[in-house]
């Protein structure tokens, strides 16, 4: 019954490890997004070392001149630091270097020499792979290793000893808001309806027609009065900004007979 137990024990330990060593894997994880994957094959260049190949004496040597290895390459990007180039290569057919897909995210790890990408392969097995720093992306690699930007300061307070500063005269009063000014050289084509239709339209105290219209405006602030016989005047305040599209609406009302 012991035996068990301690083999129980045992077995509990390994959990927690394993649990442990996950958590501090997330905790380290990064998120990277492939922008681009290459692969290139490259052929082993004769060293010009004499070689035993012959049927009696054969030697590592003799590889050579056949091998080809692939290296697939990825430029890959963290977040909004700069993007930077690591690579793997196909040395065997064991290998688990794989081209990953441009445009996808995948979770990784910072190493010392490059990053460690976790991916599902072809038949949905989780995998791991070590892609090492392309030649020249040291400096990159640094930016993207780099603590975030610290934010940005808030308006610094007036200290509490520090005098006040008041205006004196006229002055001392802030202006009232100004309406966008008009730039004669910008039109907006703005459509005048109203209900009932046929109701005289003045724009800037100018008669300019009769609704249903459309009449080109200049951009800034206008006066827009609708009249008609028998009804209550309707009169906006009407603000034309630059590439907008308008519609002014009026319902009228009947006057009180008296």
């Amino acid at each position: 019954m012991s035996r068990w137990r301690a083999v129980y024990a045992g077995f509990i330990a390994g959990f927690v490890l394993v649990a442990l060593y996950a958590n501090a894997a997330v905790r380290d994880s990064i998120r990277i997004k492939v922008l681009d994957s290459e692969t290139h094959s490259t052929t082993i260049d004769d060293s010009g070392v004499p070689k035993n190949c012959d049927q009696v004496n054969f030697d590592a040597y003799c590889h050579n001149s056949k091998s080809v290895l692939l290296t697939n390459t990825l430029t890959v990007q963290e977040g909004n630091h700069p993007p930077f180039r690591v690579n793997c290569t196909i040395d065997s057919k064991w290998s688990r270097c794989i081209p990953l897909p441009k445009g996808e995210s995948f979770d990784a790890k910072k190493e010392k020499r490059g990053i460690l990408i976790y991916y599902v392969d072809d038949k949905g097995k989780a995998r791991s792979q070590l892609y090492t720093l392309a030649p020249g992306e040291t400096k990159a690699y640094d930016l993207a290793a780099a603590a975030p930007p610290a934010p940005a300061p808030h308006p610094a307070t007036p200290a509490a000893n520090s005098p006040s500063v008041t205006p004196v005269g006229p002055s001392s009063s802030a202006p009232p808001p100004q309406l966008p000014q008009r730039n004669s050289s910008e039109k907006v084509r703005c459509r005048f309806v109203s209900t009932p239709t046929g109701a005289e339209i003045s724009i800037d105290d100018k008669y300019v027609g009769n609704t249903p219209s459309e009449i080109d405006l200049s951009v800034g602030a206008h006066v827009v009065v609708f009249s008609m016989q028998g009804f209550t005047q309707w009169r906006r305040e009407l603000t034309v900004m630059s590439g907008s599209e308008l519609t002014v609406r009026a319902q009228f009302c009947r006057k009180n007979k008296e």
